[in-house]
């Protein structure tokens, strides 16, 4: 048995929350933004657009890892939760909150399994904090993508 490590990361989109909830759902787009994701492919569905099971190709640092993940719970334009089901122990959410009609924040948390000794090294003080960093500027390159495109 491991140990859970999670990291949550936010930001303020200058766009509509419509907007941000469909370029989220745009599986195609995630490598883009997420630059540890290599692909997302549906594995349900014959729409990229959100199917309830995916297979995830994370490659970053000479590592490569696959997993597929479901989505738990779906409210539109408001929420989506996840798991995996086999290969890396992931989870997550991510939330989107209407601040007015063109603004919108998104909160994103990743959480995933590591046996005990490696997890210490995943500290918020050691790589951990690299983990975090890395993921708020994945949710930047997503927020300058929603920008560009809705503006």
């Amino acid at each position: 048995m491991g140990k859970w490590l999670e990291h949550t990361v936010t930001s303020q989109i200058d766009a509509p929350i419509a907007d941000v909830w469909r370029f989220w759902s745009d599986l195609d787009s995630m490598p883009l933004w997420m630059t540890w994701i290599e692909s997302v492919k549906p594995l349900n569905s014959k729409s990229n657009k959100l199917p309830d099971l995916t297979e995830w190709t994370l490659a970053a640092n000479g590592f490569r890892f696959k997993w597929k993940a479901k989505i738990n719970e779906r409210i539109e334009a408001k929420k989506l939760q996840w798991e995996s089901i086999g290969g890396l122990p992931t989870k997550g959410n991510v939330r989107f909150y209407e601040e007015n009609n063109n603004q919108t924040s998104v909160k994103l948390t990743i959480s995933y399994e590591l046996p005990k000794v490696l997890a210490r090294l995943m500290e918020p003080n050691l790589l951990g904090g690299m983990v975090t960093k890395e993921l708020q500027t994945n949710l930047n390159r997503f927020k300058n993508l929603v920008e560009k495109n809705t503006n």
